[in-house]
């Protein structure tokens, strides 16, 4: 299955060859496309699963635009994580584990930005909901594609 998806790829990279390497074009698609998820899930959530209702819960309460994030994080953190330690990073020489655990504080970093951004968003700027999302979302992945190449997938120099 890894190889079908690296060699179709491959195919639709072709027309993009001289514009960007293989590596950002697999970020950009795998990314994209689980952004895109993301997207959907949340809109999917805050309107038709919540309701736009605040979301009471035993000790405290959850505004809609917050859970529906939550929601859609269940999905796509898992996702996001295959994607990229499969098919973006494949070349990756760091143990899965550690991947995991850093790309686990990535992605708690990366929460903290979409809470508060949405929150600010949403809250302060009264952009809707989705937009808000939108907006936060391109705020992340330029942070996050750039600390996963670094840090989270980083290939290790071997002596």
């Amino acid at each position: 299955m890894k190889q079908l998806i690296l060699d179709i790829l491959a195919y639709f990279h072709k027309p993009f060859a001289k514009m960007m390497p293989f590596q950002t074009f697999r970020y950009l698609v795998c990314g994209g496309g689980n952004t895109a998820m993301d997207i959907f899930l949340y809109f999917i959530s805050f309107n038709f699963i919540l309701h736009q209702q605040m979301v009471h819960l035993p000790f405290f309460t959850i505004s809609p635009h917050i859970a529906a994030f939550l929601m859609a994080f269940v999905i796509t953190f898992p996702t996001g994580f295959l994607l990229n330690k499969y098919i973006v990073f494949s070349e990756s020489n760091l143990r899965g584990r550690v991947q995991l655990i850093r790309y686990l504080l990535l992605v708690g970093i990366c929460f903290l930005f979409n809470v508060v951004f949405i929150k600010l968003f949403v809250d302060y700027c009264h952009f809707y909901p989705t937009i808000a999302k939108i907006l936060t979302t391109i705020l992340v992945v330029c942070f996050s594609y750039i600390t996963q190449k670094k840090f989270t997938f980083k290939v290790k120099v071997q002596n």
